[in-house]
């Protein structure tokens, strides 16, 4: 038993920094939203299709991050676990997911060349309001997925594992 836990810590051990370093992607990308964000209140004309890029890559390296290693990482680990519950919900989510990531490849598509950028300028403000209720549904699956496919098979925090060992009949 205490070699499973070793193997299972062995294996799924990165998996945490994994995850770490997607989150602190994400507050990257959301850091950088929300001053394009302010950017568009203070002078629309003023935005620079640089920042528009400089957001769109952040946006664009986040969700490629979950689509090709984040989300199958957490099947993977649901499948060893043998857990059918969660990959069922995995599929319902990432369903979900999908369309999000839709929403993003049209924002992307809309700001990828200066004419374009020119072009939909104007949009730009209506495009974050959009994108932010987008973001948050995702981050919310993003968490749902996160939190049944990956904390349901990790092993508890030591001090949470010290308090079980010390409990009487432990």
């Amino acid at each position: 038993m205490l070699e499973d836990c070793k193997s299972a810590l062995e294996r799924w051990g990165g998996v945490h920094h994994l995850i770490d370093r997607w989150l602190d992607q994400r507050r990257e990308m959301l850091v950088n939203f929300l001053e394009l964000q302010e950017a568009c209140e203070s002078d629309l004309d003023a935005v620079e299709k640089a920042r528009i890029d400089a957001f769109s890559e952040l946006l664009m390296d986040y969700i490629s991050a979950g689509h090709f290693e984040i989300y199958p990482q957490l099947r993977e680990e649901a499948k060893a676990f043998n857990d059918t519950e969660a990959l069922a919900l995995a599929d319902k989510l990432l369903e979900r997911l999908d369309m999000s990531t839709e929403l993003v490849l049209s924002f992307d598509a809309d700001y990828a060349t200066p004419s374009r950028c020119r072009h939909y300028i104007s949009r730009l403000p209506a495009w974050l309001g959009r994108l932010s209720k987008g973001l948050t549904e995702r981050f919310a699956l993003e968490d749902q997925l996160i939190g049944r496919l990956h904390a349901a098979h990790s092993p508890p925090p030591e001090s949470e594992q010290v308090a079980q060992r010390s409990r009487p009949g432990s």
